[in-house]
């Protein structure tokens, strides 16, 4: 791509960008050393270190890295983006291995350190502070998977290898997977551990072989004392793939290194899965996350009210208790709303605000409460995609777009923040669902068939 000469200022301009959508963890690994090399109308070159954080950037963060562009340099609507680094030095094996830390005679007093650094190079997500098992409300839905993660914690590779939990969306298999994570590093032990969705592997093992490095992905893999994956039945329809998962977790297990996986269906029920895996899978502790009852649900809402240092009858909990019930995110958005309206309207927190902040009427409850759940059903049958597409990494135009309608319809029909609509799709952060939002506002200001489809949507939504 031939570049014009560079604005004043760009690589200023995109760093101010970027640190508004990411944190400052992603900002300092990832992006710090950014350049913004090269500039004209129809695309920007980025410089950056080295090959590896080329190639994670343009798979993890391209959408990122286009929106923060987007903001603070006027470029054409069909702007490419080139991430160029120095090529690497020749080795021996035909590939730059992967960056680890560096032996030392004795090991450091408290590793802490050491383990968080390895981490935050090599997984592809933030934990997020909160998610502990301190922060974990146990009932009888989630006991065992709640006991099992912390016996995971305390001694990786002892009873449960693997631990495979599964459950539907929302019912806290993140929270006890990144809670499995900040324990295991905050040991007192050396811990390398990598943690992960089912595709990035997927992604890393494609590129790999395009690449000609698989013996860089395998070391990448294969040495670690805990591997986590999220999301593991994203592994169905893909054989070859597995064939490579299958020779991963033999090579830990034998090794004695902890593997935890987590999937919306057990084993068995995951579609084209291979035998030799879903045996494998089952080696261990199989643990379903199930709906929380009744009591669960009391003991979360209060849990939540108390996060946020409110406090909340118990009449209003309980009453938000009977009538939440699908999963612990809605109960969250649910006391966000009600405390968010309250503090609004200058009024306490009753029955009746509650009420009128989560759209009850009289007759029953209103589609906004669990409006998200529906409006995952409808635009999924719409544009024949599954739930686990849009809630999954790909970004492939037949699923993104779809995606973006979903995020702009729970923006508009239920209670829920930017944040907690980003949750219910993958993880993504608030500055994801945002620039979908207007995405779709704007095109539908723009194209009166398609608002007229959005407006069938949001009707389908409503049960009408």
């Amino acid at each position: 791509m031939t570049m014009a000469e560079v604005p004043v200022n760009p690589t200023s301009q995109f760093h101010d960008a970027i640190r508004q959508r990411v944190s400052k963890q992603q900002y300092d690994l990832w992006f710090k050393s950014i350049a913004v090399k090269a500039v004209e109308d129809g695309g920007v070159e980025l410089s950056v270190a080295n090959a590896f954080i080329s190639e994670w950037l343009s798979s993890y963060y391209a959408e990122v890295i286009r929106e923060a562009l987007d903001k603070a340099l006027t470029l054409s609507d069909d702007f490419a983006v080139e991430i160029s680094a120095p090529a690497p030095e020749e080795s021996s094996g035909g590939y730059a291995p992967i960056e680890m830390p560096a032996p030392v005679d004795t090991p450091a007093p408290d590793p802490t350190a050491d383990n968080h650094q390895f981490f935050l190079q090599h997984s592809d997500v933030v934990l997020n502070p909160k998610y502990t098992f301190e922060n974990f409300v146990a009932g009888p839905s989630n006991q065992l998977a709640h006991a099992a993660a912390m016996a995971v914690a305390d001694a990786p590779a002892g009873s449960y290898n693997p631990l495979f939990l599964h459950g539907n969306v929302g019912l806290g298999k993140t929270h006890l997977l990144q809670a499995i994570c900040h324990k295991a590093m905050q040991s007192g032990k050396s811990m390398n551990v990598l943690y992960l969705s089912s595709e990035t592997f997927v992604n890393q093992f494609i590129s790999a072989i395009g690449d000609g490095e698989l013996d860089r992905f395998r070391y990448r893999y294969r040495n670690v004392d805990m591997l986590l994956i999220d999301d593991i039945h994203l592994l169905a329809n893909k054989e070859r793939t597995q064939d490579e998962f299958f020779h991963t977790f033999n090579a830990l297990y034998n090794a004695g290194r902890q593997i935890v996986l987590s999937s919306d269906s057990p084993p068995g029920e995951i579609p084209t899965l291979k035998e030799r895996l879903i045996s494998r899978f089952k080696w261990g502790l199989v643990a379903e996350m199930a709906a929380p009852g009744y009591e669960t649900r009391l003991a979360i809402l209060r849990r939540k009210a108390a996060d946020r240092g409110e406090q909340i009858a118990e009449e209003v909990l309980s009453f938000l208790a009977e009538n939440i019930d699908t999963n612990i995110r809605e109960l969250e958005g649910a006391v966000t709303k009600v405390v968010g309206y309250a503090q609004l309207i200058h009024q306490t927190v009753d029955i009746s605000v509650a009420k009128r902040a989560l759209g009850y009427r009289d007759s029953g409850r209103s589609p906004s409460v669990t409006g998200i759940e529906r409006i995952l059903d409808v635009v999924c049958k719409d544009y024949g995609v599954r739930i686990t597409d849009l809630q999954g990494r790909k970004r492939t135009q037949s699923i993104a777009f779809p995606r973006q309608v979903a995020m702009f319809l729970a923006r508009k029909l239920t209670p829920l923040s930017l944040e907690e609509i980003g949750g219910h799709f993958g993880g993504r952060d608030h500055s994801t669902v945002l620039y979908a939002v207007d995405k779709i506002r704007r095109r539908t200001t723009e194209d009166v068939d398609f608002a007229r489809q959005v407006r069938r949507l949001e009707l389908q939504t409503q049960g009408r």
